[in-house]
């Protein structure tokens, strides 16, 4: 038998290393990129940021590696037990004489699986409070300016600005993100952080918006550092991602989570029209309560003037007591100087000279401070005093309370009168601007006019009437007294409504 092996002396001779990097170049070119299905075991994330993990089913295992600059790309964070579906390629580990599959990409095998590492990364993160409601911050009334993190393309942006222009008319700073895939979270990071720096424009409040979608497509707002990130804000943050019924994890960090992005963006802002009624009803209350007690405080001055006596009649009643009782001290004094004479004339004969004097000196002593106290003066500032300052104060009081509510009736009838000019609908024509209508019916869109139609041009100083779709124009026989608005006037476009939008991006 003729044997066509080579002889091992004409074998070439390698060395190992050779060996082992030709290998290598082999296994890398026949499996360039291969895509695996699989379990992870033995993770082990070592210091320098690598992560070493092991894939098997239930007949083999292929050692596998994450290179740490791969690892932030993932669409899933590898976990022990995980079963995954990942892509990469194959090569050798020289040193030691094995291969190994370096991963490139790695998502979770089935939705049970992202469910699964959903909850246990919720989970941690309800452990070390991120979900405590006390962390909730209050949203603003009437905020001046509100951010909205999402896609400049789509419904949801038209919704989120069109709510907020029919409610509250603010300044809405738009920054445009993806909201889906692996680059969806590290774009809304940054987007938080720009605001929260405030370096372009300080928001107010902040609204994270996106449709509805499958839990893949809606996979981003699930990352952990998007949710450290939003629970670490300053800011106020309402959520709006996808429907009622979807629920991610910024949900539970965010300060309010809203059903749907259009229900964002009422939450964030209050009803400016309401708040105008509201304005117009406690002012109406107001008065009517001004009104109310300024009704009731006259009528209680007016019965406790009806209480009060003339000060008059007081005087005169007490000059009439006075005259009374000087009558009766008269009349005691004469009775006494009587009986006192009678008994001096009986016993004068008895008496000296000095003894009488001295007896008439005491009852001229006694009698000095009694007619001090029966002057008329003083009898009179008694008698009024009390009721004089009294009637003084209330007549204070009335003419105070009556000069406040004069003034504060004036300055609402100034401000109603202010407000009045504000929308009269002429004052616009003295400033250059003229009113179109047809049939005495204001056109406030160009689509409603056709060609030849008559039309009436309004100025400040008169009308004309105008042929749609021509040049020629003539003045209005019965509003232009004396033919004086006989000038032709061209139709001019009216200017755009100046909006304080301002750019969104």
């Amino acid at each position: 038998m003729n044997d066509q092996s080579p002889s091992p002396s004409n074998l070439n001779t390698l060395s190992v290393s050779e060996l082992a990097f030709a290998l290598k170049r082999t296994l890398e070119t026949a499996y360039d990129h291969v895509r695996l299905r699989g379990e992870i075991s033995k993770l082990t994330k070592h210091a320098s940021g690598h992560v070493y993990l092991t894939l098997k089913d239930d007949k083999a295992a292929l050692d596998s590696v994450i290179w740490k600059g791969q690892l932030g790309r993932l669409n899933a964070l590898p976990e022990q037990g995980l079963e995954v579906i990942v892509t990469g390629k194959i090569t050798t580990f020289p040193a030691s004489s094995k291969y190994q599959l370096v991963i490139e990409t790695l998502e979770a095998a089935g939705i049970g699986a992202l469910l699964a590492q959903l909850e246990r990364l919720k989970a941690s993160l309800r452990a070390e409070g991120l979900f405590d409601p006390a962390l909730k911050k209050p949203l603003p009334f009437g905020p001046k300016t509100i951010g909205v993190i999402t896609s400049p393309t789509g419904a949801v942006i038209r919704d989120i600005l069109h709510r907020i222009r029919d409610r509250w008319p603010c300044h809405v700073v738009v920054w445009p993100v993806i909201v889906q895939g692996p680059d969806a979270a590290p774009q809304i990071i940054k987007a938080l952080k720009g605001f929260e720096e405030g370096k372009w424009v300080h928001a107010d409040i902040i609204i994270v918006a996106r449709g509805g979608g499958s839990v893949e497509d809606l996979w981003a707002f699930n990352d952990e550092a998007l949710a450290r990130q939003v629970s670490s804000m300053t800011i106020p943050i309402i959520s709006a991602i996808g429907h009622e019924t979807d629920t991610t994890l910024i949900d539970f960090v965010s300060d309010r989570r809203a059903p749907t992005p259009t229900a964002a963006a009422e939450m964030a802002t209050p009803v400016l029209a309401d708040l105008r009624y509201s304005l117009m009803d406690f002012d109406q209350r107001l008065s009517k309560a001004v009104e109310r007690d300024w009704t009731q405080k006259s009528e209680r001055l007016s019965m406790l003037a009806r209480a009060l006596s003339d000060p008059m009649d007081v005087y005169l009643r007490a000059e009439q007591r006075y005259d009374f009782l000087k009558m009766r001290l008269e009349n005691q004094l004469k009775n006494r100087l009587s009986e006192a004479e009678t008994k001096a004339a009986s016993i004068l004969p008895r008496l000296t000279d000095q003894l009488l004097l001295r007896a008439l000196s005491e009852k001229e002593n006694r009698l000095m401070p009694l007619a001090q106290r029966l002057k008329p003066a003083a009898i009179q500032a008694l008698s009024n005093l009390t009721q004089r300052s009294r009637l003084d104060e209330l007549l204070s009081r009335a003419h105070k309370s009556l000069i406040r509510v004069f003034e504060r009736a004036s300055e609402r009838l100034s401000h109603k009168d202010m407000m009045l000019k504000a929308v009269d609908p002429e004052r616009p024509l003295a400033l250059g601007f003229a009113r179109i209508s047809r049939n005495s019916v204001t056109i406030n869109k160009a689509s409603l006019i056709k060609d030849a139609d008559i039309l009436t041009l309004h100025f400040h100083d008169g009308e004309i009437a105008a042929i749609a779709g021509s040049n020629k124009t003539e003045p209005l026989s019965d509003q232009s007294p004396g033919g004086r608005d006989t000038h032709q006037a061209s139709p001019k476009k009216p200017n755009p409504a100046p909006t304080n939008q301002g750019q969104l991006f």
